[in-house]
């Protein structure tokens, strides 16, 4: 079971979007959780940004039912030390993973929004940080979901699935 749990406002068609098409990659249930606040001692001022890390040791706190992986999701920009930005971050200890949907929009770069394009990013980016809770690593095929994003360009080369051996791990 998959709960999606947003972290601040995030735009219903996001979620939703999520919700039907993690159903259909992973075959179980996902549900949404009540959307929870983002801890202010994760935003760093200097850098504008969240570290992702601790945001995700807040989110450790929150109670689940047992066997649940959990995806945040954020509209703000993360990062972890040593890294200008993430687009997300898994920690396999605890089943929880986060996706900064920030800049996944082509507005962020200074480019006409598309919603398609939009969501599509955020699900690959959502479907590779759950892939690391069931324990995959990064693919060296630049097609696999699991292929390790550094830029957008990464994002958008990549699909929204696995490829046949990632696939095979997963089963």
């Amino acid at each position: 079971m998959i709960e999606i749990m947003p972290l601040g406002e995030i735009e219903n068609s996001v979620l939703e979007y999520l919700k039907e098409n993690l159903a259909t990659i992973f075959g179980c249930q996902i549900f949404q959780a009540e959307a929870r606040t983002i801890p202010d001692r994760a935003f760093n001022l200097l850098r504008n940004q969240y570290q992702a890390e601790v945001i995700i040791q807040c989110l450790c706190r929150v109670k689940k039912p047992a066997g649940t992986l959990t995806l945040a999701v954020i509209d703000n920009d993360l990062y972890v030390p040593g890294l200008n930005f993430v687009f997300g971050l898994a920690d396999r200890l605890h089943n929880i993973c986060l996706i900064s949907i920030t800049r996944l929009r082509q507005s962020y770069y200074g480019l006409p929004a598309d919603e398609n394009v939009f969501l599509k990013r955020a699900l690959k980016e959502a479907v590779h940080e759950l892939g690391h809770l069931f324990n995959l690593e990064h693919c060296p095929d630049p097609r696999c979901v699991m292929h390790f994003s550094n830029t957008l360009s990464d994002t958008d080369r990549k699909d929204s699935r696995f490829c046949r051996l990632c696939q095979k791990q997963l089963s």
